[in-house]
């Protein structure tokens, strides 16, 4: 297809997804942004949320955490510390993450530095739980 766009999802572990896309859709760190063929170069941090793109009609659907993407006319190269499809996510594990990050917050004062960890934790459980269920 004319209009497809490279995309690379890389975590220091091991290269996640290569291929071909119509679109993608970033949880950039100054908010969520799209991307075709042919968009503007640019780079932004990635923060913790979905990420998705339409390969052949069919929308894949990510959990994403901290890191950078590197967007040019047509590659777009997302270099994150953890990227889950959404049917690989162990719901299980979510949840029980979820608990135990609501539970730490639940006994640290705000001002804690502890507590924004957990916060972190709790965000990353909700996104996973969030994109298990877009399976």
């Amino acid at each position: 297809m004319a209009d497809e766009l490279m995309v690379e999802i890389v975590t220091p572990e091991r290269m996640v997804f290569t291929g071909k896309v119509e679109e993608i859709t970033v949880p950039g760190s100054e908010g969520e942004f799209g991307v075709l063929k042919g968009h503007a170069a640019l780079l932004s941090g990635v923060d913790i949320g979905a990420l998705s793109f339409t390969q052949e009609g069919k929308k894949r659907n990510f959990a994403v955490a901290d890191g950078y993407v590197e967007v040019t006319a047509t590659k777009v190269t997302v270099l994150v510390e953890s990227a889950e499809r959404s049917d690989m996510i162990d719901k299980e594990r979510a949840q029980r993450a979820k608990q135990l990050a609501e539970e730490k917050m639940g006994k640290l004062a705000k001002e804690d530095p502890e507590y924004d960890k957990a916060k972190a934790s709790l965000d990353k459980a909700l996104i996973r739980l969030n994109v298990a269920d877009k399976n």
